[in-house]
């Protein structure tokens, strides 16, 4: 909606409130249930992955032991075993040496045994390849499954918004709700593509990890934890303080594409009123507050990065310096220490990337949420079952005592009662905001009856099956409404749900009901009299328009979605505004048409204009929702009530325009 009240929806409400990052984090997971198969084969393969991944540097260790041992024993006198080498290093007073070297297994000697280096090096290039393979099945599964997820939410939102009462759309921008069901699944899709697989193998690389560390130097894995709990302090308050900007960022996403759907959509009006500035004014106001917001998360999220990194380098130190002083005490290896440097290093990568990825987590999970609300707002009341339907369609309408109100405290229409026979046209006038729209709206059952009820051939149409009801109604508003295709295929909509329809070239199209033939369009487009400017056009039937219907006017798309109520064949007939939008001679000619249609058909017309209505069998003048006359034009005239002012107010307005 637009306007104040659709800019108050669209920036107010549950979207205010702060992030509940733990409970919608736990829902987006839980999106995954169907795909647990390949969830399962996905983490099977990262564990192997991880796990060869982590022994790879204990191999690496153990050719450095070997270099290592060569070159020492090269040094060493040949023919003396390990030990009286030592001894004689402790006697020469380098006792420090020979407890360095005392953890070393070399041979006196002896040189580097390329052999062995080359099978351990062989060992260890095989064991990083497979870790590659089951890390690159692993990605691919990942994809997959985020790809189904994402398709399913997808599903999901435009299934609950064929579900939402008209109500919901009512009481939010247009641009907000399409920001939601595009831009947040978007941004819930890269999230998880980014960020699934690469946590998952972060978390398993750090178990792994930990679990090497202990087995290699428990020592130095309880220095290489001192700094954990450093990591998980900066993470958590970096974390709180950027994700409300978050959740800010994408609100304001929402609101400026909002104003920029508006905009685009009455971009004539804009330049007509000369409001380009007022409009640009408040782009630049909705742009800055997503810089802005945009701007905090970014950077509140982006220091955890650099903080990580610090945390990093200061475990590196530690031990580094612990690991010097084990090989020189001769409690640890030069490979172990080597190995043990890769696997601190492997500890911090992965909390360092978890760190920078939580940006992407907490957008994704801030979109998650407003994906989520949308999910669970208030559904229209579901049909019965099983659904009552009349016996015969005929068109009886009756209203019984029918009370309704936008606002439970504004009473807008009390007490209504009317019955319209099969066949009649029911002519529905008054002034703006008198509930004739709304008096449709409750026949489509777009919205509820709040009291009373409305029959169908004596059946209540709250125990019919929405479909089933409006299955049997024509409806021609004041808006047109086409979308992007050939004019043919626009007729052809109205035509049911069964299958498509052919285009006047007898090409395939994207109408609606099996067997619509060109000629029945052609017939119908005949009756709306539309046929005549249609073969006017380049392409004639199979001409092709977009969902703004360029290329043609407003009266013409007014006489195309008629042409599409012909088609339709309905047994009853809403035209609200219809020929609002053509010239006097079309409209005359229109009203033969609708006259003709009408025929055998019960037809409800609202009017403004009170010329086109005079041949109404009844016409109903609503004020403040309620019928205050009902008769026929020349009745209602010699009346001398509120018809007859209308009436005369709208010649006297005609006479005034002469003048």
């Amino acid at each position: 909606m637009a306007g104040p009240m659709g800019r108050m929806m669209a920036g107010g409400g549950p979207d205010q409130r702060s992030m509940d990052f733990k409970g919608s984090g736990k829902r987006l997971l839980a999106q995954f249930r169907p795909e647990r198969t390949t969830m399962y084969t996905m983490l099977v393969a990262v564990v192997l992955s991880v796990g060869l991944s982590v022994v790879g540097p204990k191999i690496l260790g153990k050719a450095t032991d070997l270099v290592f041992a060569g070159i020492i024993g090269r040094q060493m006198p040949s023919g003396a075993s390990k030990a009286e080498v030592l001894a004689s290093m402790r006697e020469r007073g380098e006792g420090g040496m020979a407890d360095m070297l005392a953890g070393t297994d070399f041979t006196p000697g002896k040189g580097i045994d390329f052999n062995a280096v080359g099978e351990v090096l062989g060992l260890a290039l095989v064991v990083f390849v497979l870790a590659g393979l089951f890390m690159a099945v692993a990605t691919r599964l990942v994809n997959r499954a985020v790809n189904k997820t994402v398709y399913r939410l997808r599903e999901d939102v435009q299934a609950k918004l064929s579900r939402l009462p008209l109500s919901y759309f009512d009481k939010r921008q247009r641009g907000e709700v399409l920001s939601r069901a595009t831009n947040d699944i978007d941004n819930i899709g890269q999230t998880l593509q980014q960020s699934m697989g690469q946590l998952i193998n972060s978390l398993l690389t750090i178990v792994g990890v930990l679990a090497m560390m202990f087995w290699v130097s428990p020592l130095l894995a309880l220095v290489a934890l001192v700094t954990v709990p450093l990591s998980f302090f900066v993470a958590t308050r970096v974390g709180k303080r950027s994700q409300p900007h978050f959740v800010q960022q994408w609100r304001t996403t929402g609101k400026l594409n909002a104003h920029i759907e508006e905009m685009y959509t009455g971009h004539t009006l804009v330049k007509v009123f000369g409001r380009q500035e007022e409009s640009a004014a408040q782009f630049a106001e909705q742009n800055e507050q997503l810089y802005e917001a945009g701007f905090k998360a970014q950077f509140n999220s982006g220091v955890m990065q650099p903080l990580m990194m610090f945390v990093s380098n200061l475990n590196y130190v530690l031990v580094a310096v612990v690991g010097g002083l084990r090989v020189a005490s001769g409690s640890l290896s030069i490979g172990d220490v080597q190995a043990f440097i890769q696997y601190s290093r492997q500890f911090s990568m992965p909390l360092t990337q978890v760190a920078s990825m939580a940006n992407l987590v907490q957008s994704g999970v801030a979109s998650a949420e407003r994906i989520f609300e949308l999910l669970d707002a208030d559904e229209q009341e579901t049909d019965p079952v099983p659904a009552a339907r009349p016996d015969e369609l005929r068109g009886r309408v009756a209203l019984e005592n029918v009370s309704f109100r936008y606002d439970p405290e504004k009473p807008l229409i009390e007490d209504l009662s009317l019955k319209v026979e099969p066949g009649h046209t029911v002519a529905i006038v008054g002034p703006t905001g008198a509930g004739k729209t709304t008096l449709v709206n409750l026949l489509m059952r777009f919205y509820e009856v709040t009291g009373g009820r409305i029959a169908l051939d004596g059946v209540d149409i709250a125990t019919m099956s929405r479909d089933e009801l409006r299955a049997g109604i024509g409806m021609v508003l004041q808006d047109t409404w086409l979308f992007g295709g050939t004019i043919a295929e626009n007729i052809a909509y109205g035509a049911g749900v069964e299958g498509a329809a052919r285009s006047a070239s007898g090409k395939g199209g994207g109408g609606r009901r099996v067997g619509v033939t060109a000629g029945e369009i052609e017939e119908a487009a005949r009756a709306a009299h539309a046929d005549r400017f249609i073969r006017t056009l380049p392409d004639g039937y199979d001409t092709v328009i977009d969902d703004e219907g360029t290329g043609v006017s407003a009266g013409e798309k007014q006489l195309i979605t008629i042409a599409r109520a012909f088609l339709s064949d309905p047994v009853i007939l809403v035209l609200d505004e219809a020929t609002s939008s053509v010239d006097t001679r079309t409209e005359v000619l229109i009203q033969k048409a609708m006259a003709k249609l009408a025929h055998g058909r019960t037809s409800f017309v609202i009017a403004h204009r009170l010329s086109t209505i005079r041949d109404a069998d009844t016409i109903l003048v609503m004020e403040n929702g309620s019928i205050v006359e009902q008769g026929a034009h020349a009745e209602l005239l010699a009346a001398n009530g509120a018809y007859a002012r209308l009436y005369k107010a709208q010649f006297a307005e005609a006479v005034a325009e002469v003048d």
